[in-house]
């Protein structure tokens, strides 16, 4: 039927028969990579996080290249992370901040500079910096939020580390303003304007969830358990969407209790 998608299987490294149905195409959304919070961050783990991302952007790229000039498309908007900026404290990030320098930040970094490559073909390219995705089907959040229903929940390491995130539904919303906005090129923090510290994110769960907040992770535990993939959960970027409310974006969901509260209850 007209307008159908169409599946296309890939190996996420080598060009192929999908590479066609980049011809004529307005945009290319890239969201490929291994998640980063599916184990512990071995040697091993490393690798795959890395080569997910970089071999499966750099075929993409490559792909755009072959085509002819007025077939490629307008627009890459590939997936970048908040963790761009490494670890921050208080200070107010925006998408003209710099790196940081964890080992997030640096694999950001390189992501990045994959997707920069579509550049000289004429192709813009926005980087789409995604924090904590909230919906119902979020892995991210089952895993937060499952100490709270177990009534074992409460702040992570100092909880004053500050906590962005992002509605599925925004973060949808942001991928297709990065699409159809012209003026958009470079960082876009996909972030809500109701960012946290992770302390205030614990008693926000625990409220939606009619659960108590009280039983702190410390900061030794999680990193015992976690290794360095706590980073994930103590390290804070006090992130602001400029760039999203410049343009006249307009927020489906702002607050975070009622974020948590369609993901979780509704």
């Amino acid at each position: 039927m007209p307008g159908a998608a169409r599946v296309s299987t890939w190996d996420g490294r080598s060009q192929g028969p999908w590479a066609a149905e980049l011809g004529g195409a307005h945009g290319v959304i890239n969201l490929a990579g291994a998640s980063i919070g599916a184990g512990r961050w071995t040697a091993s783990r490393k690798r795959v996080l890395e080569q997910s991302r970089l071999e499966a952007t750099g075929a993409l790229v490559s792909a755009i290249g072959v085509l002819d000039g007025p077939d490629r498309p307008r627009v890459l908007a590939n997936a970048s992370g908040i963790d761009y900026y490494g670890d921050r404290g208080d200070e107010i990030i925006t998408e003209e901040s710099g790196p940081g320098d964890s080992y997030l930040a640096h694999l950001c970094v390189a992501w990045e500079a994959a997707a920069r490559k579509a550049e000289p073909l004429g192709v813009r390219v926005v980087f789409a910096r995604t924090s904590l995705v909230i919906g119902r089907d979020a892995d991210a959040l089952q895993r937060l939020a499952l100490p709270f229903k177990l009534f074992a929940g409460g702040p992570l390491g100092s909880g004053q580390q500050w906590f962005p995130w992002v509605h599925l539904d925004d973060a949808i919303g942001l991928y297709r303003l990065a699409i159809e906005n012209d003026a958009l090129t470079g960082p876009l923090n996909l972030v809500a304007p109701d960012i946290r510290r992770e302390t205030d994110v614990a008693r926000a769960v625990g409220q939606v969830l009619g659960r108590p907040s009280w039983a702190p992770a410390p900061a030794f535990a999680l990193r015992l358990v976690l290794g360095e993939m706590a980073d994930l959960v103590l390290h804070g970027r006090h992130a602001e969407p400029r760039k999203a409310l410049a343009a006249g974006y307009q927020f489906e969901y702002p607050r975070l209790e009622d974020a948590l509260r369609q993901a979780l209850v509704e």
